[in-house]
């Protein structure tokens, strides 16, 4: 279990370097960092090597933004088998939409709950 837990530390601070690296390096603003660490995962996932590093790296894998990409894209191609060109639509957002769902939950709740320090106009 340890090995797991070093190893997915690794793997998600290696994800993280990537993303300040782009920020201090190729001088990317947060957005299109967060853009291109999407479309990283979703391109890894469409050559199947996503799912190999997942298992491999675990957390390490799966909670960096890199993973939204890969479920992204993950529930495409599923949903392509099986229903053609309208499953690419659907199946991408029948995979993530939990996960929208919440961040946007737990977003308003924050919101509600904490005093914001920014001014209001």
């Amino acid at each position: 279990m340890i090995v797991s837990i070093i190893l997915a530390f690794i793997a998600g601070g290696l994800i993280c370097v990537v993303g300040q690296l782009l920020f201090d390096v190729a001088k990317l603003t947060p957005a299109h960092t967060l853009s291109l660490l999407v479309v990283i995962g979703s391109v890894l996932d469409g050559f199947g090597l996503y799912e190999p590093f997942i298992d491999f790296a675990g957390a390490g894998a799966t909670i960096p933004i890199t993973s939204f990409g890969n479920s992204l894209t993950h529930g495409a191609m599923a949903e392509a088998e099986k229903h053609g060109f309208i499953g690419v639509l659907t199946g991408m957002f029948e995979v993530t939409s939990s996960g929208i769902s919440a961040a946007i939950v737990f977003g308003v709740v924050a919101a509600i709950i904490f005093k914001s320090k920014g001014k209001v106009s």
